[in-house]
């Protein structure tokens, strides 16, 4: 079982500006509560209790609102890096050792998931690199990312990556401690057979534009979040 979650929370939010002039992504507000809260608490609700949030932008206000986790029933660490960011390649190595030996998930968190996020798990003994949820193309992606082929991840496009996977740290630990993207690293574990996944179930949507975000909080309102009242404030 995965014990330990990160939730990439660095990123400017460039094309949800103006709402992220003032405040980080993570923190807009979708269907009463802030895109991190609506994670926290299904981590919290599958039973991961051991969460690192990765900030650049604006970060003292998302950890003036996370604070330790404890509102939430959690443990928050926070994994704080330099002005403008390590991208996601960097983001995970730098919140390595916070993360431990263990397989741990990662989500994004400007994404919207109606899932079960005890699903976001690997069979006991995997020893791979990575493992994938991908989600049908969206509108506003509709080249795709990856392929699944016999349950391994390939580099064609037919699918969007979600943002939800699950790592290892043994592979983690050989990216440079400095920024980057991950997609080289990808590539990489993908030529070596080292990528498994699957396809997500449940509603996903990428908060990525102000359209798309009232799109999620469309969907939000009409399907509220069960997990929220493990919030304690």
């Amino acid at each position: 079982m995965i014990t330990k979650a990160m939730i990439l929370a660095a990123g400017r939010g460039e094309r949800l500006r103006p709402i992220t002039d003032s405040i980080p992504k993570p923190l807009v507000d979708v269907g009463g509560a802030s895109l991190v809260a609506h994670h926290i608490c299904r981590l919290a609700a599958a039973g991961i209790k051991d969460i690192v949030i990765n900030t650049a932008w604006l970060g003292e206000k998302l950890e003036e609102a996370v604070k330790d986790g404890s509102d939430f029933g959690v443990c928050v660490s926070w994994s704080r890096e330099p002005a403008g960011g390590l991208e996601t390649a960097g983001g995970l190595r730098r919140a390595l050792a916070l993360l431990g030996d263990e397989p741990f998930l990662v989500v994004n968190g400007d994404t919207y998931m109606d899932a079960d996020y005890g699903a976001f798990d690997v069979p006991e003994g995997w020893k791979l690199a990575a493992h994938l949820w991908l989600v049908a193309n969206p509108k506003h992606h509709p080249q795709g990312d990856f392929s699944l082929e016999n349950g391994l991840v390939r580099p064609m496009p037919r699918y969007t990556f979600s943002g939800a996977a699950v790592y290892n740290p043994e592979h983690v630990a050989r990216i440079p401690d400095a920024r980057g993207p991950l997609k080289p690293w990808f590539e990489r574990w993908m030529e070596q057979d080292l990528v498994s996944g699957q396809l997500l179930s449940g509603a996903w949507f990428d908060v990525g534009t102000v359209q798309r975000l009232e799109e999620t909080r469309t969907y939000a309102l009409a399907h509220p979040n069960p997990t929220l009242s493990r919030r304690r404030t």
